[in-house]
Formats: C-alpha cells, structure tokens, sequence
C-alpha cells in the first residue's frame, strides 16, 4: 500500500516529526511485520531520522546545516539562489527505510522520523509505502 501526505512548512528551514503519521499509517494497514519506506519527492527537503526528545536537537542540526552549506555563496550559479537547500536534501537524503515488527515501528528509544524542509515555506508531499 502507498499513501500520500501533504503538510505545510512555515519556515525556510524546519524539521518536523512525521512519526505518528507513520504510526497510524501501519495501524490502518494491519501491517505486522515487513518495512515501510518514507520518501520525499521534492529536491531541497528530504527525510531522516534522528533524536525526538531534545528540540534543541532539531535546532542545532538546522544552525549547523547552515554553517556548513550557507545560504548564500558566491560562486553558486543557480538561478533559483537555493543552492544550499539542495545541499541540504542531498547530505539528509530523500527516504528512510524503517523495520515494522509486531505491528510496531522499529525505532530507538529516542528516534523520531523527520520531514526536513530546507527551503520553505512551502506546501510538501511526502510517501508511505508498505513492503
């Protein structure tokens, strides 16, 4: 099964938790045992995942992402100007593989999975799918 969410980003640069989407989207399915695949089809967002509890987490992963792919640049010839946000995307990535056992998503403790807007705001899609 395949399934597809849209959800509205507010800043230029934001991580925000998908987790429970993910969550439900196995509830829903019945899935017991198997993966999904979380994928972003956008060039300058992707997806990860990383820490869930400490938001600072989340913010000091977005200053450092700036500190070493800064916005502008001048030797970047883009014409869009955001060079940066497909650094961004390329270094997190565009999916996410996650085991699901017991019906349950195989995360750490503290492991959440991230949408990752790099040049918003903006309106985004991202996928589920089951395997």
């Amino acid at each position: 099964m395949l399934k597809r969410f849209t959800l509205n980003t507010n800043s230029r640069d934001q991580m925000i938790d998908v987790t429970q989407e993910v969550k439900n989207f196995i509830k829903e399915q019945g899935i017991q045992d198997g993966a999904v695949v979380v994928y972003c089809p956008h060039t300058t967002a992707g997806i990860t995942i990383n820490e869930n509890a400490d938001p600072d987490v989340k913010r000091d992963m977005i200053r450092r992402f700036d500190e070493v792919y800064p916005w502008e640049h001048s030797l970047d010839r883009h014409a869009e100007g955001n060079t940066a946000a497909h650094m961004k995307s390329s270094t997190v990535g565009s999916s996410q593989h996650v085991i699901v056992a017991e019906g349950r998503l195989l995360l750490g403790t503290w492991q959440g999975i991230y949408f990752c807007e790099f040049d918003g705001p903006r309106t985004r899609n991202f996928y589920v799918k089951t395997l």
